[in-house]
């Protein structure tokens, strides 16, 4: 029996695709003994010529140009001006404005947007206590998402994860790696799933206390935290909410955040959802996953908004519950009738969950109420090339191509549908600028196995083999390419060669099937039973639908039987 032939399936690459107010003019009092400014004046009393806008208004017009240094520097000049010049603008109140906008101009420097940034740590993978049942029903698990396949296409054509997920058309934080069952492929998973995951969210996901705050100001934090009175601050509604953003996503002080937000929304009485919404981040961030849910779920009854939903979904999905997170995005649904980030939610969780059918007709609504959505098509065009319709998923592409996403994935996904749809006169060329676009050695490497994968359907397995080795300069820890060139050596005769390539593969993908079978046809084939019917029920682990690694077990079976 020969080993299958090139055992893992081509990969196509993811495609990845207000303001402070100014204070109301006073009348001059005689004690100021400054002059009205003249017609060729600006108020500091430099010449309009030379100054061009008054300080404030310049400063508020760089924020709303997006140009957060020049406006914080503007504000630092207003805030530095000599004490009597600070007493004329305190009496504007502009001191206050400044030292509002210059806060804003900070936080949007380094602000990360908390709905999409869920980034999930291996301390929160391995330590996480929050799971409500060991053993979960199957379809109702994130953590076991092979148990509802809904009809999407099985491991032998679409790869998976480490997590037993399918690869999806779109790089998001939830689709960058998998949850381990081990502690070693934890520790592992920055080399085999090309991530630099941290080894916890809170370190490396986001930006350290003080980091920030030496980037953006050299000379030292803007605001000293350890001195603020923070209940003078939660009397001001608008001060304070602008500070809140500071200390959260400036200074990354989330504790620190959360008296503030307490002493605020307890001086509003309970009834402001906005703060709310920020003590369930704050609970969010520490962890506190049943408080946050307690204040979104509050934050709702006050106000509906999308943003909340999509908030409390994050809980519930972090909790390992997708069947509430899909419950709460339907009943949003009927309060906000065609919102595209709800149904791109339930999108996303049902193929989480291998749903592949269902998914698919979320993101075809999504498609309905947004038709430039770069998601939506990039997973409806990888849908259709694992379903074996490569003609349409190139239409699908093409339509990225034509809205100006032009990058290595998406030349390297053209490549590989002119391909399979017969189209050969388009497929080099694809390559060859996906090649040319690589940003880096792991795309690199995608092009290459993809360009291995040609090379053996038209039968030129030196090229092949030439490609499967350039695979592995640049990525040395690719395990698709490391079975592909066992296949090839056992092709040539090169037994030990082959059986090293294939242990390589195994112990660097322990999620593949390919590795571990082809292993077992290997060691059945020279001779070595017991290696071989270990090698088989590893397969049959990874992948228990496939019918060869079922006749193989049941040979040995027999064998052993018959001894």
């Amino acid at each position: 029996r020969l080993p299958r032939g090139p055992g893992a399936p081509p990969r196509p690459a993811e495609a990845g695709p207000g303001g402070s107010a100014a204070a109301a003019a006073r009348p001059r009092s005689a004690a100021t003994r400054r002059e009205a400014p003249g017609p060729g004046r600006s108020c500091s009393g430099a010449p309009a010529g030379e100054m061009g806008l008054e300080p404030l208004f310049q400063a508020w017009s760089y924020f709303r140009r997006r140009k957060f240094r020049e406006c914080a520097d503007v504000c630092s000049q207003l805030l530095e001006r000599p004490p009597g010049e600070q007493i004329f603008y305190f009496l504007l109140i502009l001191i206050q404005a400044a030292w509002n906008l210059k806060t804003r101009a900070l936080t949007e420097m380094v602000y990360v947007d908390e709905i999409d940034m869920d980034q999930e740590g291996i301390a929160e993978m391995i330590l996480d206590e929050n799971a409500i049942a060991q053993v979960a029903r199957p379809g109702t698990s994130l953590k076991l998402p092979g148990t509802s396949q809904g009809g999407g296409p099985s491991p032998a054509v679409r790869p998976v994860t480490q997590s037993g997920r399918p690869i999806t058309g779109f790089v998001r934080p939830s689709t960058q790696g998998g949850r381990p069952s081990t502690m070693e492929q934890a520790i592992r998973t920055p080399r085999t799933a090309l991530t630099a995951r941290p080894i916890t969210s809170a370190s490396g996901g986001f930006v350290r206390p003080g980091t920030a705050s030496m980037l953006t100001n050299p000379d030292g934090p803007f605001i000293n935290l350890s001195r603020l009175n923070l209940t003078k601050y939660a009397q001001k509604p608008k001060l304070a909410k602008a500070l809140f953003e500071y200390i959260f996503h400036h200074e990354n002080d989330i504790k620190t955040a959360l008296d503030l937000a307490a002493l605020a929304t307890e001086y509003a009485q309970f009834k402001d959802w906005w703060w709310k919404v920020q003590i369930g981040k704050c609970y969010y961030r520490l962890g506190l996953y049943r408080e946050a849910e307690k204040q979104f779920k509050s934050a709702l009854k006050q106000q509906d908004m999308v943003d909340t939903i999509l908030y409390l979904a994050k809980v519930y999905l972090r909790l390992d519950q997708p069947v509430t997170a899909l419950n709460l995005f339907k009943q949003g649904l009927e309060r906000f009738p065609g919102e595209v980030t709800l149904l791109c939610g339930i999108a996303r969780i049902y193929e989480e969950m291998n749903n592949i059918s269902s998914a698919a007709e979320y993101y075809k609504d999504v498609l309905k109420q947004d038709n430039t959505h770069v998601e939506a098509i990039a997973c409806i065009g990888s849908n259709h090339f694992y379903s074996d319709q490569p003609e349409i998923a190139l239409r699908f592409y093409r339509r990225l191509l034509q809205m100006g996403v032009y990058n290595c994935q998406l030349f390297n996904n053209l490549g590989l549908c002119c391909f399979y749809a017969q189209q050969y006169d388009m497929t080099l060329s694809s390559f060859e600028r996906a090649l040319f676009l690589a940003e880096n050695e792991e795309e690199t490497a995608d092009v290459w196995y993809n360009l291995g994968h040609v090379a053996v359907g038209i039968g030129d397995l030196n090229l092949a083999y030439q490609c499967f080795k350039l695979t592995l300069v640049n990525n040395n820890n690719y395990a698709e390419a490391y079975n592909n060139l066992a296949v090839l050596e056992m092709r040539k005769g090169h037994i030990e060669q082959a059986r090293a390539l294939l242990q390589t593969a195994s112990s660097l993908a322990p999620h593949m099937y390919e590795p571990h079978f082809n292993v077992a046809i290997l060691s059945e084939k020279v001779g070595d039973l017991q290696r071989s019917y270990t090698a088989a029920q590893k397969s049959e682990e990874a992948f228990p639908g496939h019918v060869d690694t079922q006749q193989l077990i049941k040979q040995l079976k027999e064998h052993f039987a018959m001894l």
